[in-house]
């Protein structure tokens, strides 16, 4: 049931968001949350499983990259494919995630992702935040929240933003609709 809820909402937030094939979309997950716990106290593998595979799934179907935020004890940071670091030229540092340091959505993107490398920072194009992660510093400067049918997942708070471009020039300039 995790998985197909997982599925459905990154499904609906590439969907809502307008995000394009190549983007990033970096989710951030607290299984603890997720299952009725308060956040890093009751991490659990087997609910990271179901729901990084769901998210996967949809996000490949769109060619969408998802970004996993490792928790604070990993300093927030990301587990992406090794193809998106070389070509956006993010550093990649040497950590492997594990349910205690990095977390269990983490630990699991590490697990399935081909090619799963580590950074300590990213620009996402979009970002879904289970259970009060704060992803907010791996978005593009703009963010704007995306509205989704639901707002929980399991147990845990969800909310979503997606990013646009600046507006820059001031009253004279025109911009795109």
């Amino acid at each position: 049931m995790i998985k197909q809820e997982a599925y459905d909402l990154v499904k609906e937030f590439i969907d809502k968001a307008n995000m394009k094939a190549g983007q990033l979309l970096v989710i951030g997950c607290s299984t603890s949350e997720v299952h009725g716990s308060m956040i890093g106290k009751d991490s659990k593998p087997e609910i990271a499983d179901e729901l990084f595979c769901g998210a996967y799934e949809a996000a490949k179907e769109s060619g969408i990259y998802i970004a996993a935020q490792c928790c604070e004890h990993l300093n927030r940071a990301l587990i992406i494919p090794e193809e998106v670091a070389i070509k956006r030229g993010y550093e990649i540092v040497n950590v492997v995630p594990q349910p205690k340091a990095g977390g269990s959505f983490a630990t699991m993107a590490y697990k399935y992702m081909e090619s799963p490398v580590a950074v300590e920072h990213i620009k996402a194009e979009g970002g879904i935040d289970i259970g009060d992660t704060l992803i907010g510093m791996h978005l593009r400067d703009v963010a704007v929240p995306v509205r989704l049918s639901v707002d929980k997942l399991g147990q845990a708070h969800v909310v979503c933003a997606r990013t646009r471009p600046k507006f820059i020039g001031g009253e004279r300039a025109i911009y795109k609709s």
